[in-house]
């Protein structure tokens, strides 16, 4: 299977327009908050959503909406979780009738998500003025402005897009993410929109979804908090012509894969780009007895803080890796783990059979100085493999979430 990162976005498939404006959700007039993405069909839809106790409104009204495997369209405002708040679930949904009545669909087709602030209070004031200019703002060019307008304190876009084959047919994948801060997803991500052209069953898609969000979203922490909001939906309108995919066939495992691309791309940019983070850090797990122990290995080791704080300062205290490796829920000998550490720099060594080794504190320094960095843990016990990400933790994390409100 070929695949080959292009352009365009969530508007890259076949079908699909996006677009952002500034509503009046967000203060800053010069900020966009308020996205959609629009399908010129009906699609199958797959979602998964956060497993934290307190969700946001939006969360239950798309469960409802894309209970029956189907969805147009998203809509997803930023500077407002929807949270917690006693007229949410109100919102949310006259939300869903305002975008279905302006694109000319059912409310129960539409995806609507939010993210911002927690328990604030909000009206649909701005949707209702924000609708018309919205729809006027969709296009072919649009998903830059729809990713802009879905983030709160990302410092870059989170976009990508593949070409690949399946069935004969040119087809195509793309997204559109945000995801800085408040990330240790139980499910997926803060939040995750994914569009398609290939022709897949609703239960099929659900079954990918499921799975890929498991190996890429289920494997990023940035500072070890899940959020209220946290939702991926793909959106496949069948539009390539492939044949329809409806087993678990070389057909379902090519899509699996192109799909695995583009959540692990998203996955790799939400760690690199956390809150205050200057380094992007790849747990790589080799050789564990399981993929179960090599997930949570790799998990426990990306989500130190005290890791990430020897990484923020270069400083090669391998100590914290096998400190997090021997908290982990799992069964392992922790005197066949070796550890190295690696960057464009090189590698160096420091752990073997669970025990230090010498190795050039200097050499090490200037690997760790990198922005990417790969922490490697070989258990030598098995043939499992995982791979985990995260960030560096540093004084501006703080900063950042000690006024976020303001």
């Amino acid at each position: 299977m070929n695949l080959t990162q292009i352009t365009g976005g969530v508007c890259a498939p076949i079908g699909f327009r996006a677009g952002g404006v500034h509503c009046g959700i967000r203060k800053n007039k010069s900020k966009l908050d308020l996205a959609m993405i629009a399908s010129e069909v009906k699609c199958t839809v797959g979602c998964v959503y956060t497993q934290n106790k307190v969700k946001g409104a939006p969360i239950a009204v798309t469960k409802a909406n894309v209970k029956d495997g189907f969805a147009q369209a998203v809509i997803c405002n930023s500077g407002n979780a929807n949270t917690c708040n006693a007229n949410g679930m109100e919102i949310a949904q006259q939300t869903c009738k305002l975008a279905a009545e302006a694109l000319g669909v059912q409310p129960t087709d539409i995806v609507v998500a939010s993210t911002g602030v927690i328990g604030q209070p909000m009206t649909i004031t701005p949707f209702e003025n924000g609708m018309a200019p919205l729809i006027a703002a969709l296009n072919k060019n649009g998903s830059s402005d729809a990713c802009e307008g879905i983030m709160t304190t990302d410092t870059c876009k989170k976009e990508y897009a593949y070409a690949f084959d399946i069935g004969g047919k040119a087809c195509h994948i793309g997204a559109i993410a945000k995801g800085s801060g408040m990330i240790h997803p139980n499910m997926a991500t803060m939040l995750a929109f994914v569009t398609t052209d290939v022709a897949i069953s609703s239960e099929m898609l659900q079954k990918a979804v499921s799975s890929v969000a498991a190996d890429t979203f289920n494997m990023v922490s940035v500072d070890g908090d899940t959020s209220t909001n946290d939702m991926l939906t793909v959106l496949a309108n069948g539009m390539a012509q492939n044949p329809q995919i409806v087993a678990a066939n070389a057909d379902f495992m090519d899509f699996c894969t192109a799909l695995d691309t583009v959540c692990r791309s998203i996955s790799r940019a939400m760690a690199k780009d956390g809150e205050g983070a200057t380094k992007l850090l790849g747990v790589n797990v080799t050789g564990a007895p399981t993929i179960q122990v090599a997930k949570k290995v790799a998990k426990s080791v990306a989500c130190s803080s005290l890791l990430k704080a020897a990484m923020f300062g270069a400083d090669a205290n391998w100590g914290r890796v096998l400190c997090a490796i021997g908290y982990t829920d799992a069964e392992f000998d922790i005197s066949k783990v070796d550890v190295a550490f690696k960057s464009k720099a090189g590698t160096v060594a420091v752990c073997k059979n669970g025990a230090g080794i010498d190795f050039s504190e200097e050499t090490a320094k200037t690997v760790l100085l990198a922005d990417e960095i790969e922490i490697n843990i070989a258990m030598n016990d098995g043939t499992a493999v995982a791979t985990a990400w995260g960030c560096d933790l540093t004084y501006d994390y703080v900063k950042i979430n000690g006024d976020y409100r303001t």
